[in-house]
């Protein structure tokens, strides 16, 4: 338990917040390959292209 408490001291308690750019930059680029996924019709395996 004591292990488990610095880590959560030194790195957080997983919070969800975005406290930097670069966060925020990772959560923008995930949502544009959402948006990608999305237009390509939310299939995971695509037709094989001849």
């Amino acid at each position: 338990m004591k292990i488990s408490q610095q880590i959560r001291s030194e790195h957080g308690g997983g919070s969800t917040a975005v406290p930097s750019g670069y966060d925020a930059e990772a959560l923008a680029g995930m949502a544009a390959k959402s948006e990608e996924f999305a237009a390509q019709g939310n299939r995971v395996y695509l037709p094989l292209a001849d």
